[in-house]
């Protein structure tokens, strides 16, 4: 009885100081940060503000969601900021012209992911670096946002206008918004992909190291295209979201979101080396980014560029982390 139980205590040791400790670390930041926002500012803790976090950051959520299956992987993705603007422009310019909603939404996801199948397509057979390949991307990506349009483009469609106006009622005082049912589902449905299907499987496998995961007899090229497919896929609905949310296209949106997903997804501690990381971590990534440009929000005398000042230090912070611990394994 001893023994198991000593065996039991050794292996949650092990398992809490190596795969699963980013994200706890993740996940106490955020309880104290959000706890010395409370502290300091009336109506903080509010439920209403909580709900915020999720209908402000959905799109990030869901972009976030994409990036972690190229992180896994060991790859990068620089495009998916520029496809987001695409996105919504292609979405605003449907609109404009008379499309139904659903066709709007099927036109831009199949844009965005053929612009990632092209990505993983070339990163695989002409075995180019993901950061130069979704380098030319980001560029092609933002060119054709110009292309169609230089200028803000309104959506006053009345689907887009129910979408946006649209609040569900949770709790007396508390409503989210369709966005946030949309990106609780990709949540749901990656972290099923990611850890009870074979496409999983591979994904951490290749991220772990590729040549053994060929040895494996694993569909390595395969998979390495299709996670760029997944993160364009995720970057098409992330555009729609963000429709909802401000209801125009306009080509200088999401400049820098790329940024901010690789930050959440890094935070949210996924290692950039690929092979250890959750989606899970990765929306508590999102929600930590949400929680600090809410205090600031509420503080009101402290400039915007403070909360990237913030991200970039913790961003730090936790890539010496993930340092630590691959070398602690090794």
């Amino acid at each position: 009885m001893t023994t198991i139980v000593s065996t039991s205590a050794r292996r949650g040791r092990d398992l809490l100081g190596s795969r699963y400790t980013p994200v706890l670390v993740t996940l106490v930041l955020l309880v104290v940060v959000f706890l010395v926002g409370a502290s300091q500012y009336r109506g903080f803790a509010s439920t209403q503000v909580v709900a915020n976090l999720f209908v402000d950051n959905a799109f990030l959520i869901v972009l976030a969601v994409g990036m972690t299956f190229v992180i896994l992987t060991g790859g990068i993705d620089l495009s998916v900021g520029s496809v987001v603007a695409l996105s919504t422009m292609i979405a605003a310019t449907l609109a404009r012209d008379g499309w139904p909603p659903l066709a709007v939404i099927l036109v831009v996801l199949v844009t965005t992911s053929t612009l990632g199948l092209l990505v993983g397509l070339v990163i695989h057979y002409f075995e180019i670096q993901p950061f130069i390949a979704t380098l030319a991307a980001m560029f092609l990506a933002r060119g054709l946002c110009y292309v169609i349009s230089l200028d803000s483009i309104s959506i006053t469609d009345p689907w887009f206008t129910a979408m946006a106006q649209t609040r569900i009622p949770l709790a007396p005082g508390l409503a989210i918004t369709p966005s946030v049912i949309v990106a609780a589902v990709v949540v749901v449905v990656a972290f099923g992909v990611l850890h009870y299907s074979r496409l999983g499987r591979t994904v951490y496998a290749i991220g772990g190291g590729e040549h053994s995961a060929v040895l494996m007899g694993l569909p390595v090229p395969r998979t390495k295209v299709l996670v760029y497919v997944i993160s364009g896929f995720c970057s098409g609905i992330a555009g729609i979201l963000f429709t909802f949310y401000t209801l125009s296209g306009y080509s200088l949106t999401a400049v820098g979101m790329e940024l901010d997903a690789i930050a959440a997804v890094v935070i949210g501690g996924t290692l950039l080396t690929g092979g250890y990381g959750f989606v899970l971590g990765s929306l508590l990534g999102v929600l930590l980014l949400g929680v600090i440009q809410t205090i600031i929000s509420f503080e009101g005398t402290l400039s915007s560029w403070w909360t990237k000042i913030v991200i970039g230090s913790l961003l730090l912070v936790f890539i010496v982390l993930q340092r630590l611990l691959t070398a602690r394994r090794r």
